[in-house]
């Protein structure tokens, strides 16, 4: 990335009810390592909120529950992102969804809105249910977007 070849620690937490969520998060971890990035891969139900601080950047996966709700499972993300104002962290979302919905990928809306405040936010990708080979190069644009989002905050070029 730079001259000190630093490399961003860079989690995925995600949750997913019928795997589409999850299969985006894989497409993601699949480019970062076609980059020679490493990142942690995480099922919100096994992420441990105390270890955010770890992190450079934290991209959160999520379907969308009812009329666009944040699913449970995301609850103590997304009350954890909220109270840590960490403007130093970057962030991006990343969901899926059906358009036949009212609010098609609304928990992402929600997710995006919150992080704009409390984070510094690169990016949001919506994704219509499951992903499709087309969805990877959205996938690399969305990485990009953070991982320059990154450099811009660690060279102070915001």
């Amino acid at each position: 990335m730079d001259s000190t070849n630093y490399k961003p620690k860079i989690a995925v937490v995600y949750a997913s009810v019928t795997g589409n969520t999850k299969a985006v998060a894989e497409m993601i971890g699949e480019v970062f390592q076609a980059k020679e990035l490493e990142l942690e891969l995480w099922p919100a139900k096994d992420f441990v909120l105390t270890e955010l601080s770890r992190f450079d950047i934290v991209l959160v996966g999520t379907y969308t529950w009812g009329n666009g709700e944040v699913p449970k499972e995301l609850y103590s993300l997304f009350d954890a992102l909220e109270n840590q104002e960490r403007k130093n962290l970057v962030t991006a979302v990343f969901g899926t969804g059906d358009s036949f919905f009212a609010e098609f990928c609304g928990a992402v809306n929600r997710f995006r809105d919150m992080l704009f405040v409390h984070t510094t936010l690169a990016a949001t990708l919506k994704i219509e249910l499951q992903p499709q080979k087309i969805d990877k190069i959205r996938c690399e644009k969305f990485i990009e977007s953070a991982l320059k989002k990154h450099i811009e905050l660690k060279t102070g070029n915001t």
